[in-house]
């Protein structure tokens, strides 16, 4: 297996020369777009001698809407050992809410694949923003607490899930002890049946990081009340923030330096960004509005602008600038070697698996890429 960074004359028949392969094989598992244009600095996924086969060495979650292509599902879930189904919600009173679309075929398919469902619980409101004051409401009252550990527990033996991600957002300082006991609590009861629970972290550096986003998470107890937690190391550059690399290497680190102090390592999953986002500039904050695409996306946005692709060696993260229409463009995305340099992570802590927000998009060579390391 190799990672080939495209360079100015190169065309798929020479780089599959090259490397002894068929140009047929280098296209399709990386995607290529007829009549297969490349962008300099695009790096392509050269396959090994021999195909990956069987489920990855680490634990390998995506998460997943439950509107996702049954096509797209079909082809990420043999890669995958967990399948995260995006989200069950409550009430205040400790009610679960359903997601929009029926998830049964999600479940069975996940079983068929040998890939643990794992229902997902979220302080979502109508609105589809996270709210904190649900959360609040349930961790303060045991009367709300047990009604909706007791309701889960229904849930997850009626639809046959596996287990229960618990990914609350912006809790308050104040919840903080009453969320982990809310997490301990779910895990006692649904331990004896077999279940398992997880929960997704905010990415912390430090114990006592200030920020709506950290201050109600303590790594250390939710490590140990939990069977494994998801670090979300992305969204540094997000839809609202300024341009930049959405999951940047050195913070990534960061992150995972802190997080292995408070959680024994082999507990810990690398939250992992299968998409990138495209800023019209300049950036002004509170009206700028980046878009989300796709990391195959990403490649094309640069092949109609001929835009060459660079990378950026601190965030270890691929960028490109085009003009279009007037509107100066910048592009952060991920790609062959953003990827690497997180599996290489993930081998060096010596953490337990990686956790893919979100699956919506289908990216072969991400796959491939996985498989070949682990």
């Amino acid at each position: 297996m190799a990672i080939y960074t495209v360079t100015s004359g190169d065309t798929v028949d020479t780089i599959a020369d090259s490397y002894g392969i068929s140009a047929d094989d280098l296209i399709y598992d990386n995607q290529l777009v007829y009549p297969y244009a490349l962008a300099v600095g695009q790096s392509l996924f050269i396959p090994g001698s021999a195909a990956a086969s069987g489920k990855p060495s680490i634990q390998a979650n995506g998460y997943a809407y439950t509107y996702i292509s049954n096509w797209v599902l079909g082809q990420t879930l043999p890669y995958l050992t967990e399948l995260s189904v995006f989200s069950y919600g409550f009430t205040m009173q400790g009610d679960l809410v359903y997601p929009p679309n029926d998830d049964s075929w999600m479940i069975a398919d996940a079983w068929q694949a040998d890939a643990r469902p794992v229902l997902t619980l979220t302080p979502l409101d109508a609105s589809g923003q996270f709210n904190n004051n649900l959360i609040s409401s349930v961790v303060r009252s045991e009367t709300y607490k047990e009604n909706l550990i007791q309701q889960l527990l229904s849930i997850l033996r009626t639809k046959g899930y596996a287990g229960v991600d618990v990914d609350f957002e912006y809790i308050l300082a104040d919840d903080r002890d009453l969320f982990t006991a809310f997490v301990k609590d779910l895990a006692d009861t649904l331990h004896p049946y077999g279940f398992t629970v997880s929960v997704a972290l905010a990415p912390k550096t430090s114990a006592g990081q200030p920020g709506l986003l950290y201050e109600g998470k303590d790594y250390a107890a939710l490590g140990a009340a939990a069977d494994y937690v998801l670090l979300m190391t992305y969204e540094w550059g997000y839809k609202y923030g300024p341009n930049m690399a959405v999951a940047p290497l050195n913070m990534v680190r960061r992150v995972i330096d802190y997080a292995v102090t408070e959680i024994p390592p082999e507990k810990i999953r690398l939250g992992i960004p299968n998409y990138g986002y495209d800023w019209p500039l300049p950036f002004e904050r509170g009206k700028t509005t980046a878009v989300t695409i796709g990391n195959v996306e990403a490649v094309q946005i640069a092949i109609q602008n001929d835009a060459e692709i660079h990378f950026d060696n601190t965030a270890q993260s691929p960028y490109f600038n085009y003009t279009r229409d007037g509107i100066y463009h910048e592009v952060w995305f991920e790609d062959m070697r953003s990827m690497q340099a997180k599996f290489d992570l993930i081998k060096e802590y010596g953490l337990g698996g990686a956790g893919y927000w979100q699956i919506m998009r289908w990216w072969r060579a991400n796959w491939l890429l996985l498989m070949e390391n682990f």
